[in-house]
């Protein structure tokens, strides 16, 4: 039977840790937690599942204060979670299953869905790297975004989940204050933190150094494949903010290079034409997005929708644009099947209803 730690760090998580902590206890051995500073009833409410219970002065590093809480775990294996994630009980079941007989490992990714639609379907997920073995050699690295190079044997496992909680939280400029002190500091940024460093840029809308960062990260030719992707799709966002559609199509354009090309890049190469008012080449790469298949193990960033139910829809508006109606019919069921709910399908439901086609 395998043993398993779980390992976190907090602060001020009053709101959602008591959530996080009921729906993993019964999986894990032992429950560490680290507090970084909290000023609200954290403490008082991590204590009431666990005694190993640490405080630890913040350094404006996660990856120091993940390795401490690393370092107080006694298990064989090791978990980690934020406050703001959720485990599913089918989840629960499946680390039991895996502890008792499952493959041994040294790496194990998971997948992450961090959000939802409106019907609770993901939209969003990735794998990360959850279950680790006890090493020294699986520590983590980087102050922000941190990330826990692989070693040793890697498995991928599509039953342990986790959900991401987080509500109605507005996007800080925590991480990129970080990144500003580490320039301070005359850190010079790793290709990995120099996108990182432009996506934070991007997320508290400094477009333009934002711009420049990308760029520069891009010209540099040494970040990871899906790094880069996702840097050329940042990269068109931007453009677009700034009006600047020909930038924007050449950024996403850009990305073939480094692999098939994304379900996310090819809807966006619609929506730009779309707007451009292009809207048989706007249905083209529609239709491509439609026809892609997501890779969640790839490592990237995975929008589901891009891959069937928003080109779909734009589908749907397209067609009808150049006054093919029966198509535009077509595709709306496509994306009716996929979210009967959806706000804009009853939309289109009831505008299609009372043409009676």
């Amino acid at each position: 039977m395998k043993s398993l730690s779980l390992c976190m760090i907090v602060k001020n998580e009053e709101a959602c840790l008591k959530k996080c902590l009921s729906s993993i206890k019964d999986a894990v051995d032992e429950i560490i937690i680290v507090d970084t500073g909290s000023t609200d009833k954290t403490k008082e409410l991590a204590g009431e599942y666990t005694e190993k219970l640490y405080d630890y002065k913040w350094q404006f590093d996660f990856s120091k204060a993940r390795n401490f809480s690393f370092d107080k775990a006694s298990s064989e294996y090791i978990i980690w979670l934020d406050a703001d994630d959720v485990v599913p009980t089918e989840t629960i079941e499946k680390i039991k299953e895996w502890k008792e007989k499952g493959e041994a490992c040294d790496c194990m990714f998971c997948k992450y869905i961090t959000s939802f639609d409106e019907n609770n379907k993901p939209l969003f997920e990735f794998f990360r790297e959850r279950i680790v073995k006890n090493s020294p050699l699986l520590r983590w690295s980087d102050p922000v975004h941190e990330v826990i190079i692989p070693a040793g044997k890697i498995v991928y496992n599509n039953e342990i989940v986790v959900y991401h909680n987080k509500k109605n939280k507005p996007y800080t400029d925590r991480n990129l204050n970080i990144y500003r002190k580490m320039l301070k500091d005359g850190i010079v940024f790793s290709p990995r933190q120099q996108f990182y460093y432009a996506r934070e840029l991007y997320f508290n809308n400094l477009i333009d150094d934002a711009i420049h960062e990308f760029s520069v990260f891009l010209a540099d030719g040494k970040g990871w494949k899906e790094n880069n992707i996702e840097a050329c799709l940042n990269l068109s966002k931007c453009y677009q903010l700034k009006g600047e559609r020909k930038n924007a199509i050449t950024a996403l354009l850009g990305s073939f290079v480094y692999d098939v090309p994304h379900g996310e890049i090819l809807f966006e190469l619609g929506k730009v034409f779309e707007e451009q008012g292009n809207f048989k080449v706007a249905i083209y790469w529609y239709k491509k997005a439609l026809e892609s298949e997501p890779n969640p193990q790839g490592g990237g960033f995975v929008n589901i929708d891009c891959y069937g139910f928003l080109p779909a829809i734009q589908l749907c508006v397209c067609y009808y644009k150049i006054g093919d109606i029966v198509t535009s019919k077509y595709f709306h069921n496509i994306a009716k099947a996929l979210k009967p709910n959806d706000k804009n399908v009853l939309f289109n439901e009831n505008f299609f209803n009372n043409k009676k086609i």
